[in-house]
């Protein structure tokens, strides 16, 4: 199996097999690899497969301590998702007949994980793939109108209800009940809130792209799409937003000015980045480590059981 760059794209992750590095032990590999030589490689791939190892969920923590040292834990973060252990959680649990649009990895955070680690525990019948794409590929891609528009930033807007209601409650995205603790991370991170009748609203002022603090590359790095209604691709999740005002949507955003963002621009950053991203198939044991400022990612639909977890660093 091979990861296949049909659209031109001339960028792939970078693929280590078992019998290149001469083990079927990849936490062996890796310790012996080193942590300076492993981030020097993801940093010049960007993004790096793993295939052929003996890897099951009882043997992925030695190399989860090796890729992705410190886990974080999904706090603030805005996609349904079930954690499984010690800062392990299972990928976006969206319905499997839908696309998840390219993003990067909590974007619209004051702070975002450095690394994102899958595990392929159980690889669907067919499709299930987890395109990749080169953010500075996407940012060139886009019209110099869309570029020009979005150099001002954007403004995340979060409805967090209090336990009855649509999209993630507050107590669910930041894995606690403590209001204070809430308010101390909100505060940290430059955050705009306020607690309501019905939970909390908040609010964050971000760019809508950044740096690689080791490369420079400047990249596209924002949730811009999946904050949008009119990135949506379940009609479903689009008729509510239909039924809603702006101001109660569970998840909005606007340009930095507060003006509305035209639905084009939403279409055209979304079908730019499914177009030009690489496909990686799964098989069960693969492992997918990526740099999240310069590579984003997805999900393609499927067909059967699928179970790929996630673990993040910073």
């Amino acid at each position: 199996m091979t990861i296949a760059a049909e659209n031109g794209n001339a960028w792939t992750p970078y693929e280590v097999s078992s019998a290149a590095a001469g083990t079927p032990d990849l936490a062996s590999w890796l310790a012996t690899l080193g942590p300076d030589r492993l981030e020097d490689l993801l940093i010049e791939r960007k993004a790096l497969v793993f295939r052929g190892f003996e890897l099951s969920p009882d043997s992925l923590d030695p190399v989860l301590d090796l890729v992705v040292p410190g886990r974080l834990p999904y706090v603030h973060g805005n996609s349904p998702r079930t954690k499984v252990g010690g800062n392990l959680y299972t990928s976006t649990e969206y319905p499997p007949q839908f696309t998840i649009s390219l993003h990067n990895e909590m974007a619209y955070a004051h702070r975002w994980p450095a690394r994102l680690v899958f595990f392929c525990e159980t690889a669907a019948e067919s499709g299930g793939a987890t395109p990749v794409l080169d953010g500075e590929l996407w940012l060139s891609a886009l019209d110099g109108e869309i570029r020009d528009a979005f150099a001002g930033g954007l403004c995340y807007i979060q409805n967090l209800h209090d336990g009855l209601g649509f999209g993630k409650s507050w107590q669910e995205t930041f894995e606690t009940d403590d209001r204070a603790a809430v308010e101390e991370f909100l505060d940290a991170s430059q955050a705009q809130w306020k607690w309501g009748p019905d939970g909390l609203r908040i609010s964050q002022y971000r760019p809508a792209t950044v740096r690689h603090p080791v490369t420079g590359a400047e990249v596209w790095f924002n949730q811009a799409d999946q904050f949008h209604p009119a990135g949506l691709g379940d009609r479903t999740a689009a008729e509510l937003y239909d039924i809603l005002d702006p101001e109660e949507f569970p998840q909005y955003v606007t340009f930095a000015d507060g003006s509305p963002i035209p639905d084009a621009f939403i279409e055209q950053i979304q079908q730019r980045a499914l177009e030009l991203a690489v496909d990686v198939p799964w098989q069960r044991g693969d492992v997918l480590l990526i740099d999240n400022v310069l590579v984003a990612h997805g999900r393609r639909p499927f067909e059967g059981a699928r179970r790929v977890l996630v673990a993040m660093s910073g």
